[in-house]
């Protein structure tokens, strides 16, 4: 039996959601490897960008229900998920990892993590299981596992590492291929679109993260 492997969502797309090409290759990676997927998403409701405009609708949208989207339906509430029921877990990133997940977008280092995410990212460390984060998602691993001093990488952006650091997290510089690993907390991190350009790119970082997690499992 593969490991089984959480994936936790945030919605769909990038603007407001979970970054589509960082999801869809976290899952194409997971398959590759054998491991068994689960995805998850907060039930929770959040205000809508236009992908084109990229300019708020006024519209709210359902975190759990546009996640199921990238899921193609099979998703749980993250709720119903403990870390007895996993081996492992990968956040990819989109900007709803920094403002559904967490409110790291507005508040940076003074940011608060979604219970949920929160209390597993917690339980998962305490139990000794690997965490994976992408692109921006590891802002919100930094702060939920602030106690831990948890080792990260976003890439090179000065602003977002030196709030990471406030928030409790230690900062490394990494290329957009390559991925940090926290040996001593099991979490791996990859910067993803946070550096780009481009899918293959992105693609090369992710394959090594779903490797490792797998490994680590």
């Amino acid at each position: 039996m593969g490991k089984k492997v959480g994936v936790v969502l945030s919605g769909c797309g990038v603007y407001d959601g979970s970054e589509i090409h960082e999801a869809v290759l976290t899952l194409f990676y997971l398959d590759k490897a054998g491991a068994e997927t689960i995805c998850m998403a907060p039930d929770m409701d959040f205000d809508t960008v236009n992908h084109l405009s990229q300019e708020k609708t006024g519209e709210m949208r359902n975190t759990l229900i546009e996640s199921a989207r990238i899921a193609r339906g099979e998703i749980k509430n993250i709720k119903d998920i403990k870390a007895l029921n996993l081996d492992a877990i990968i956040f990819p990133g989109g900007f709803g990892a920094a403002k559904n997940l967490s409110n790291f977008a507005e508040k940076g280092p003074d940011a608060v993590v979604h219970p949920e995410v929160d209390r597993i990212l917690n339980e998962m460390v305490l139990a000794n299981k690997p965490v994976g984060a992408i692109c921006i998602a590891p802002a919100a691993v930094a702060k939920a596992l602030s106690s831990k001093k948890p080792e990260v990488t976003i890439g090179s952006d000065q602003a977002t590492a030196s709030a990471i650091e406030s928030a409790g997290g230690k900062h490394f510089v990494c290329a957009v291929d390559q991925i940090h690993i926290d040996q001593k907390n099991k979490i791996v991190t990859t910067p993803a679109y946070m550096l780009g350009p481009g899918i293959k790119d992105i693609a090369a970082g992710i394959e090594k993260l779903v490797n490792q997690i797998v490994s680590m499992a």
